[in-house]
């Protein structure tokens, strides 16, 4: 689940358990099938292949796991043909919510989509309704722990990559790229030994919108909560200016 842009939420998704790293990881090698299908399973000739593999290690996902989705993905013929499906719509007080999923059965992923909202009384609304609240783009974070090196050498490195922003956070360095230039911005990183806790594209929010009840947020949690349950939902993005003490995502 992605959501606020602090690091916070990245540490919290490493230090999930075991059932909800699973979760995480079959995402990944649904992604990572669709790549395979649509590039082919040699990720030195497949860049969108690469950054599904790179995701994967940041999501600590073993080598020996993402060999076996690209085998699997590459030589089984009979497999599940996804669909990438993406719904947009309201939570509570009129947060914007965009939910991508990738899926084999569209009127299931449909259904248990418009259930969420309706149970946090929210509603999906048409394509394009909120997605111009926000803006798509390649994000890399970098933990300060794990890396020891110059920031100035990092931001440097980045933005002669082509990466479109750097900033310095109390405990993470924030890339931002043009989704065209994610991949590139990445592998420089990569080849100069730049650990990175995330590396993926998101969809960033160009405001926050704030929930002053109780009930709105209790409502909100539930929708997310639903959302994240749902094995057809990959990622989900909202404008919910969420308190670190509240993070479930």
């Amino acid at each position: 689940m992605s959501g606020h842009s602090k690091f916070a939420n990245i540490k919290h998704k490493k230090e999930k358990n075991d059932a909800a790293k699973g979760k995480v990881f079959t995402r990944i090698g649904r992604e990572i099938a669709v790549a395979v299908k649509e590039g082919g399973a040699d990720p030195a000739n497949n860049s969108k292949l690469r950054d599904v593999v790179a995701k994967a290690k940041a999501n600590n996902m073993p080598n020996d796991t993402i060999d076996r989705s690209i085998k699997k993905a590459a030589g089984d013929a009979n497999a599940a043909n996804y669909e990438s499906i993406t719904y947009e719509g309201y939570g509570p007080s009129g947060t914007a919510i965009i939910v991508e999923t990738l899926t084999d059965n569209r009127n299931r992923t449909a259904s248990n989509v418009r259930n969420a909202f309706t149970k946090g009384s929210g509603n999906v609304g048409t394509n394009g309704c909120v997605s111009f609240m926000f803006d798509r783009k390649g994000q890399i974070i970098v933990d300060k722990e794990e890396y020891e090196g110059d920031a100035d050498e990092l931001m440097m490195t980045a933005l002669d990559a082509g990466a479109e922003d750097f900033s310095e956070e109390e405990d993470c360095y924030e890339i931002y790229t043009d989704p065209d230039s994610f991949s590139e911005v990445r592998e420089a990183l990569e080849q100069a030994g730049v650990p990175m806790a995330s590396a993926e594209v998101t969809m960033i929010p160009q405001n926050y919108v704030d929930l002053t009840s109780d009930n709105d947020v209790k409502l909100m949690n539930r929708i997310l909560d639903m959302l994240d349950d749902d094995d057809d939902v990959q990622e989900v993005y909202h404008n919910w200016n969420q308190p670190e003490e509240e993070d479930e995502d």
